[in-house]
């Protein structure tokens, strides 16, 4: 059999928040990086928009200049609105993460990190539309096969390692047989942009643990969120996990607007003029709901190894933390010998993922299911708002935002949870 010359050593699909960061720490170490996005950038992406600390330092970590002046939107804290209360706790003033959030909008954001991987030296390639592997006659990864550009011409690329980076579909692991866990938990999202004066410049991130209807005041399913962009827009949305009763059975979108019929006329978000867009959705993988994360040659990152933390429906830190993880792995197995050697090598990406977040996960399963009940979620709520201190630890504790040394009493609380909690 003739050998195959490779188009690079490693060939990262989708350049999403997951995929840039995995080429930025891949081109860093010098390894020569083919990114290859589906769309052309800048694209819409459905997403809440805000990012919380843990992200903030993923992108101090990629050079990326994330001042107010550089067009980011800064964040003080959370502000909580459930049980007639309405309380703001800031972020935890800790030394390995910033003290600080962001507010940027997905049609720049993926572009920007797109582009910091560039600048480290990867090649990026849009309109490059990944269908499938290209396997070896031991059934290895050794490249992808794609259609370039409208025409959809069929194009192949070599690599002796793949990172499968493309998302919540994750077309490229489901052509290797690796479909979703049921028995994980999965989010609904739906959001949309308003024009709003009184709202788009916030010094918080603002969740709604209670969705009720203007009419009847009825209790909605799910939790909610209003996000300034500080451009005279706003982010509103709203989620609901599979462990509620009315996961599959809701219109999301008319969920969306009978809660926003109940907010303040000057908010601007009950007068469909101020709409921008119409309301989009997104499924939310948690808890990694596809295993394994390294198979044959492909590395599974962010969304596409259903990486999204399951206590607040945060992605995007955890998919430019696995991508940062991947990158020092196959650096280290690419420096070894094809074989024995380098699968070894490769086999401490998914343990480390494990060791970082898979007790962690287990917890959030159990909070999932736990808030998936609404008699569970009133008590909760009403019990759990007035004390700011208790509110304090669930912040650190839903984001996870803890000192992994040292830290105070509730970091130790929390890490010793996620400890002793079997990972998934």
């Amino acid at each position: 059999m003739t050998a195959v010359e490779n188009d690079a050593d490693v060939i990262v699909v989708g350049a999403g928040p997951g995929g840039s960061a995995t080429a930025y720490h891949l081109a860093r170490h010098g390894v020569r990086v083919l990114l290859l996005e589906k769309t052309e950038f800048p694209r819409e992406k459905v997403c809440g928009d805000g990012l919380t600390p843990r992200a903030v330092r993923q992108l101090v970590r990629m050079g990326v200049d994330t001042s107010p002046e550089a067009g980011w939107l800064h964040n003080r804290g959370l502000r909580v609105i459930g049980g007639g209360v309405r309380l703001e706790l800031d972020w935890p003033d800790l030394a390995s993460f910033p003290s600080y959030g962001l507010v940027r909008t997905r049609l720049d954001f993926d572009d920007l990190l797109a582009q910091r991987a560039v600048a480290a030296g990867a090649k990026l390639r849009t309109n490059v539309n990944v269908i499938g592997p290209v396997l070896d006659g031991d059934g290895r990864v050794i490249g992808v096969q794609g259609e370039d550009g409208p025409d959809k011409a069929p194009i192949t690329f070599h690599a002796p390692l793949v990172v499968a980076a493309d998302g919540v579909s994750g077309r490229f692991p489901l052509a290797l047989g690796l479909a979703k866990r049921e028995d994980r938990p999965i989010g609904v999202a739906v959001r949309r942009y308003y024009r709003s004066e009184a709202r788009h410049d916030d010094d918080y991130l603002e969740s709604w643990l209670e969705l009720r209807a203007k009419d009847t005041n009825e209790l909605l399913p799910g939790y909610g969120w209003i996000f300034g962009l500080g451009d005279g827009r706003v982010n509103v949305g709203l989620g609901i996990l599979n462990s509620s009763s009315a996961f599959g059975k809701t219109n999301y979108r008319r969920l969306l607007t009978d809660w926003l019929a109940n907010t303040p006329p000057e908010w601007g978000m009950t007068d469909e003029a101020n709409a921008e867009g119409s309301i989009l959705g997104a499924a939310l993988p948690m808890g990694f709901n596809r295993v394994p994360h390294y198979t044959r040659g492909v590395m599974l990152v962010g969304d596409s190894g259903g990486m999204v933390n399951p206590f607040n429906g945060e992605g995007i830190a955890y998919a430019m933390e696995s991508g940062e993880l991947a990158a020092e792995v196959a650096v280290q197995a690419l420096a070894r010998p094809a074989g024995v050697e380098r699968e070894r090598a490769l086999m401490a990406y998914p343990q480390e993922l494990k060791t970082r977040f898979g007790g962690y996960y287990r917890l959030g399963g159990v909070f999932v299911k736990l808030i998936g009940r609404p008699e569970i979620m009133r008590v909760a709520t009403k019990h759990g708002m007035p004390h700011p201190t208790l509110m304090r630890f669930v912040l650190k504790l839903l984001a996870n935002l803890t000192d992994p040394r040292g830290g105070d009493a509730m970091d130790r609380v929390i890490n010793a949870m996620t400890r002793v909690a079997p990972a998934v």
